[in-house]
């Protein structure tokens, strides 16, 4: 795999941090995941092919187990508020002079410095900050963010593995790791670019929400079916906008222009009244093969079984029997191989990760015994 031979260290953590350790894991890399002791159950539902050590950060031996293991590895994922890695001795300048080639990614909402540096916040707030979600909603509604997706898991948890995998790529050529700064505030914003730079062309100049992107137009949005299911329409281009008027059965010699916004409004009733009257099976009859761009809305638990996504096997089942997609992009000659086992209990390979750098059994015992460390491997195999 592409990432074969890489050793990560991440501190466990929320949302963005464990998905950034995942997409390394998938790709090949040996993640270690750090958790608290004293914890009954991981709130880390994205620790497929990981191993969870417990250390006890609040003691000295805790601390210093976890430095042993920075210092001997290739990657550090911290997704602490700023600071707290300087209050335990195990910030960057003290991890890169003993380990100049680590990489060390610090993955917080509003980054290192700034006035905002140290604030708790959370998706929506870091989203609020990128300016996207002034954008994002139904016009007479107030700003609505998408799930969780934007902040936590494409600017904050990908933009950060990015980063990763960037910083290791020139540590080939200067042998050398580096600090990485992934805020999710800008994290999101450097997603969103698309929407800067094509203000000018007049592609946002509407309210939010009646804009040709953002569900103002209605040859771009959902509609409902008879059997209460939705279809996707996309049917931007105009040799697309034909084939969905054709698919639908209407003249455009009797309609409005597509693009004379002020009758889009006419336009979505009658696309609604059309939609309206078949089931979603048939219109995906209708339009499977047209290039109309209107695909069926498919609800989570529905999407593997769709024929294109079983084709394409995007889907995977692990051993307990839940779906999960299959890590992307596929790479023809190191694909991808996620872990199909269970997730880790915490503290299921503390020992086997102790010995694997380095401490003998007494020191082992000695960590366990005075509570810097906490090992759960037999109630793993319960």
């Amino acid at each position: 795999m592409a990432l074969a031979g890489v050793r990560v260290i991440e501190l466990a953590g929320l949302a963005p941090a464990p998905f950034c350790g995942m997409v390394l894991a998938d790709f090949g890399a040996r993640v270690i995941r750090v958790d608290r002791t004293k914890v009954a159950m991981a709130m880390d539902k994205q620790a497929r092919g990981k191993q969870s050590v417990a250390l006890n950060l609040k003691k000295p031996q805790g601390v210093a187990v976890l430095k042993r293991l920075c210092l001997q590895s290739d990657v550090l994922i911290e997704p602490f508020r700023t600071g707290v890695m300087e209050k335990l001795g195990l910030g960057p300048d003290e991890l890169l002079q003993e380990n100049p080639r680590l990489v060390y990614a610090r993955l917080t909402g509003f980054g290192q410095c700034g006035s905002y540096a140290t604030s708790a916040g959370h998706d929506i707030n870091f989203l609020a900050m990128s300016g996207l979600l002034s954008m994002l909603g139904r016009p007479a509604d107030d700003p609505q963010p998408p799930l969780n997706l934007l902040a936590d898991f494409a600017g904050g948890g990908l933009m950060c593995a990015l980063g990763i995998t960037l910083a290791l790529l020139e540590r080939h050529a200067s042998g050398r790791g580096q600090v990485i700064d992934a805020s999710m505030v800008e994290g999101a914003a450097y997603m969103g670019s698309f929407v800067w730079k094509s203000r000018a062309i007049g592609l946002w100049n509407r309210p939010r929400g009646q804009n040709m992107l953002d569900g103002g137009a209605p040859y771009y949005g959902t509609y409902l079916t008879a059997d209460g299911k939705h279809m996707a329409v996309g049917a931007v281009e105009p040799q697309f906008y034909d084939q969905l008027l054709q698919g639908l059965g209407l003249d455009a010699a009797t309609l409005p222009a597509q693009m004379s916004v002020s009758d889009w409004p006419e336009l979505r009733r009658v696309f609604t009244q059309a939609f309206g009257s078949r089931t979603q099976a048939e219109w995906c009859r209708v339009f499977d093969g047209m290039d109309a761009c209107v695909t069926p809305v498919l609800p989570l638990d529905q999407a593997h079984l769709h024929p294109h996504n079983r084709d394409r096997g995007s889907f995977v089942r692990d051993s307990q029997g839940e779906v999960s997609p299959r890590p992307a992009p596929a790479l023809s000659r190191t694909p991808a191989a996620p872990s199909l086992s269970r997730d880790p209990f915490v503290g299921e390979h503390t020992r086997a990760v102790l010995e694997e750098f380095g401490y003998g059994p007494d020191e082992i015992q000695q960590l366990l015994g005075s509570g810097a460390a906490e090992c759960n491997q037999v109630s793993a195999h319960l």
